[in-house]
């Protein structure tokens, strides 16, 4: 029979062969995960009908290497099934970087015992036990796991609308898993896995529901691409803006107040730096700032939409015997500041305001991460209302912000997604129509290299998201451009047209950086704590290095305070290396040190963090030279 390879060449083969017998054809069995057949993934065992278009997939292909992950999570599955038999499982996925598994075991894991499961694992690789699928009706699958007493396969299968349930086997282990997978255990390399963490987990997410182990590990194809992205997990843990932030006083976060943020007297001042600069900019792009209530009555939220369909994660707040909202969002109490007054005319738009607004958000205990997921957070937020006809002006025009901000920070490697109408909405299809299309028109014309992020726009509207990527090429999604035709209209806000009619706006939804809290998180990672000196808290500390040196170190303060530098001033009686070993742990960009010649010659030496030379300059040039390094360093 006749079938064709993905780049629709054509190739013969014996009636009735499976993928795996094409590959054997083509001599390359051993790098073949899985088949793609007429653009579905399956196992390779499937067999081949006359005129299929096939995709051999290996571990070189982005869906090849999740195969290989998440049957990685199943033979980790199996080893825990072998260390407690009575241990019940509940998912194992393949994720971003690796997979975990989920379940409830007599036995409590550790880190301590993460080597023991890799051998068992290991041992598991070599048997090369085959993946074998069958599907099997729903009231049979539950029999099934019940004899097992999988308790949480179970209320999956009763969640699943489906009549008949896919099941893969591994030897004694039985998972509820639609595919595809490895034709063995033996696919799995076994120098190029790893475990890596072992956490909590709530089952299906919810805090009220039974608390489960959680193992997470990675595989590559290769043992060379393992040890790369373990040198990176290192690399990242040292980064840890958790671990970072409270040994640079930048923040603490307390029991007191989970979610909540404790910014300490560095962390106020690279958060204030972030506002100023911001405002500088969003200023010179016409934007005006204002600044929305936090407790807002129920009756703006269900107009909004946000009752109905995002009322979970709000915290809500009886007042009398009306029902008040934390906002979780600044969108709505913009729409207010533009409803007062007349109804606006055409020449007005587009009306551009801005707010760095506090918002609230009931995030699950388990969701909460230092300072990148919080309950409470601060908002660079903005809304622009405008004509339709404005929206590809206007959509360049944040881009165009958005850029040169990141830019600043030290950002340039930026990925854009599309995110479409999610499930969960409000208004019509035929509005979101419009929006979709308008957003991609405005997307083209700003030149941006976008991919389609499949249901994840806001509820109201689609939007654009900004992916920053690190030092460490990691993602990160911060600004977001949303086009919303919805919320002017439940609001009924309209402006007059040049022939004199009422006209419903459209509202740009639009922010930079997100969350600055997460911002912050996000930098720390980026410099490991060692922020451009145009961003440190402490830009400069002077030392003295004998008590004859005081004065002038004191004046030499002194003068960079004028001119407006953050110093600290050291004329304590230490060793020098003890100081510089101390500012260097505290990530200051710059140490100045005076002694007696430096006293004698009016000049200063300068250290940079993280440099073993000096220089060493007179004291007149001081004030230039810091400038010229701020400017160097934004």
């Amino acid at each position: 029979m006749i079938i064709y390879l993905k780049d629709k060449e054509k190739f013969d083969i014996e009636d009735n062969s499976s993928s795996y017998d094409l590959a054997c054809k083509i001599g390359i069995q051993k790098k073949v995960l899985a088949s793609n057949i007429n653009g579905t993934l399956t196992d390779l065992s499937k067999k081949l009908t006359p005129e299929d278009m096939v995709k051999l997939v290996t571990d070189s292909d982005p869906e090849g290497l999740a195969i290989l992950r998440h049957s990685t999570a199943h033979v980790l599955a199996k080893a825990i099934l072998e260390i407690d038999p009575k241990a019940k499982f509940a998912i194992g996925p393949a994720i971003e970087n690796g997979f975990y598994y989920d379940f409830m075991s007599q036995k409590s894991f550790s880190i301590a015992d993460l080597e023991m499961i890799e051998k068992k694992m290991n041992d598991i690789i070599k048997r090369d036990i085959p993946f074998t699928q069958f599907t099997i009706p729903k009231p049979d699958a539950v029999e099934y796991f019940k004899k097992r007493n999988q308790t949480y396969k179970i209320e999956l299968i009763n969640s699943i609308e489906s009549a008949a349930v896919g099941v893969y086997k591994i030897d004694d282990f039985s998972d509820l898993c639609r595919g595809p997978h490895i034709p063995s255990t033996g696919y799995i390399p076994t120098d190029a896995f790893k475990l890596t963490s072992v956490a909590g987990a709530y089952w299906r997410g919810d805090s009220k529901n039974d608390m489960l182990q959680r193992i997470y590990g990675t595989v590559f194809p290769s043992k060379k691409e393992l040890a790369i992205y373990l040198k990176m997990i290192e690399e990242s843990q040292a980064r840890d803006h958790r671990k970072l932030g409270p040994e640079l006083d930048i923040f603490h976060i307390d029991d007191a107040a989970p979610g909540n943020v404790f910014w300490l007297k560095n962390g106020c001042v690279i958060f204030n730096l972030i506002k100023e600069y911001i405002t500088k900019i969003i200023k010179k792009h016409d934007y005006f700032l204002v600044q929305t209530p936090q407790l807002m009555n129920q009756s703006l939220w269900e107009t909004s939409g946000h009752w109905e369909k995002f009322q979970e994660n709000m915290f809500i707040v009886k007042d009398d015997d009306n029902m008040m909202a934390i906002k979780p969002m600044n969108c709505p109490g913009h729409i207010v500041c533009y409803k007062t007054g007349s109804v606006k005319s055409y020449r007005d738009l587009p009306i551009r305001m801005a707010e760095f607004g506090l918002c609230h958000r009931n995030e699950s205990s388990g969701a909460l991460h230092g300072i990148m997921r919080l309950r409470a957070f601060m908002q660079d937020d903005g809304h622009v209302f405008c004509t339709p006809d404005q929206i590809i002006t206007e959509t360049l025009d944040v881009c165009s912000m958005l850029k040169e901000i990141y830019a600043r920070f030290g950002f340039t490697d930026i990925k854009v997604k599309f995110s479409d109408r999610p499930e969960k909405r409000v208004g019509t299809d035929d509005i979101w129509d419009v929006a979709e299309n308008s957003l991609m028109e405005a997307a083209n014309a700003a030149g941006l290299d976008y991919t389609i992020n499949k249901g994840e726009g806001a509820f109201y509207g689609p939007k654009l998201e900004f992916v920053l990527k690190d030092c460490l090429g990691r993602d990160w999604q911060c600004g977001t451009l949303q086009i919303d035709f919805n919320l002017p209209e439940r609001f009924n806000i309209h402006y007059t047209d040049k022939h004199g009619n009422r006209q419903t706006p459209v509202m740009i939804h639009r922010a930079i950086i997100g969350s600055i809290e997460r911002f912050i998180g996000v930098l720390i990672e980026n410099y490991a704590g060692k922020f451009p000196f145009w961003l440190a808290p402490i830009q400069i500390a002077v030392a003295s290095l004998t008590d004859e040196s005081v004065d002038y170190a004191i004046e030499v303060s002194k003068m960079l305070e004028s001119a407006e530098f953050r110093t600290l001033l050291d004329i304590e009686n230490e060793k020098i290396t003890y100081k510089v070993r101390a500012y260097s742990l505290k990530k200051i960009p710059e140490i100045i040190v005076v002694g007696r010649r430096e006293v004698s010659d009016k000049t200063i030496t300068i250290r940079s963090l993280g440099s073993d030379k000096t220089k060493t300059i007179l004291l007149d040039e001081a004030i230039q030279y810091f400038k010229n390094l701020e400017e160097i360093s934004k």
